[in-house]
């Protein structure tokens, strides 16, 4: 799917008009249209607003992946000196029996949890 196209879908998705985007952007909606008709492309700064505004990370807005994460959510603390995205990182650098390990003790968890909420 071209950019534009992901654009439109997802403030479709999000339930917005042209118009509210444009106005966050400081942008007439004829600029919002010809991004999602794919006449223009936003530059990185306005990508970057684009992102911000619908709250996923930039690599989602290019299709580069799935993971809808911000930037903000990947820098949510989850203890005092550690950040989600400081767990990605310590999670990529397990070999692949550890992985593995934290995969059981993920589901391991995560059936604590289910039950937790169940009491």
């Amino acid at each position: 799917m071209e950019f534009g196209e992901f654009l439109a879908k997802l403030r479709k998705e999000k339930g917005l008009l042209q118009r509210e985007v444009a106005n966050y952007l400081q942008v007439t909606v004829a600029t919002i249209s010809n991004y999602e008709k794919g006449v223009h492309s936003p530059d990185l700064n306005t990508l970057i607003k684009l992102a911000d505004f619908f709250d996923v990370s930039t690599d989602y807005l290019l299709q580069r992946t799935d993971y809808k994460a911000s930037i903000s959510s990947l820098n949510k603390p989850l203890a005092a000196d550690c950040s989600i995205s400081d767990l990605l990182n310590m999670t990529l650098e397990l070999d692949q029996r550890n992985m593995e390990a934290l995969l059981d003790y993920y589901e391991l968890l995560a059936l604590r949890n289910s039950v937790g909420r169940g009491k």
